[in-house]
């Protein structure tokens, strides 16, 4: 239920990011097009901007000094957002991008031959920047370079061996706080895009139970941007 309630709301947000656009820049449709862009007032009163929703899918792992957690196998998860880009400058076609995300991490793997499992569900606030490069008319390649800090939300240990379950986040567990690098790169068609990344965590995540571990997990997403 708390799943649903906050894909939900990121869908509500990115439903209403859209309609704030009008009051806040322009979409750089010149670059998609080729097109130098015009050097008027969008330099003093409104920079260009865009708006955008996500979703795709995780593979997420964990790296770590305890043996129960380092080497396991990934995990897939969900991730979700509402997005916002804005131009840094008129000279270069550069943009800072930031928003809200629900992102599913973790890991799994084997302990004394029995099957466990850790999901660490967070929302996060990415801070990238992005270079649009035009390609071709309404198509951009997208490198993107920054960070992330993420906040955990929910998510269960599932211990198999002994059939039990308990709360991911606790103090004998994984700690609430993340963050890391980010590194990827977009495709845009128009106002559909497609973008993969890898996120480095560099904030240990466990509490008392395991050593320092960090998370590492790679992403692929679809979207539109408006």
């Amino acid at each position: 239920m708390k799943k649903r309630m906050i894909i939900a709301l990121l869908a509500l947000v990115a439903t209403a990011l859209p309609a704030g656009a009008q009051y806040h820049g322009h979409y750089p449709r010149a670059y998609l097009e080729g097109r130098p862009q015009p050097r008027t007032s969008i330099r003093y009163s409104s920079p260009n901007t865009y708006y955008g929703f996500r979703i795709g899918v995780n593979g997420a792992t964990v790296k770590s000094d305890d043996a129960r957690l380092d080497g396991g196998s990934m995990k897939s998860g969900l991730n979700v957002a509402a997005v916002a880009g804005i131009q840094l400058g008129m000279s270069a076609p550069i943009f800072f991008e930031t928003g809200l995300a629900y992102t599913e991490k973790g890991g799994k793997g084997t302990y004394e031959g029995k099957k466990f499992t850790y999901g660490l569900n967070y929302l996060e606030v990415p801070l990238v920047l992005k270079y649009f490069v035009n390609v071709a008319p309404d198509i951009t390649v997208q490198p993107f370079l920054g960070g992330y800090l993420a906040f955990g939300v929910g998510g269960k240990v599932k211990d198999y061996g002994s059939r039990a379950a308990y709360s991911s986040f606790s103090e004998s567990n994984f700690n609430r706080f993340d963050g890391g690098l980010r590194v990827g790169c977009g495709l845009q068609m128009s106002v559909f895009c497609l973008e993969v990344g890898y996120d480095h965590g560099l904030s240990n995540i466990c509490g008392d139970a395991f050593a320092d571990s960090h998370t590492g997990t790679l992403f692929a997403n679809i979207g539109v941007n408006f």
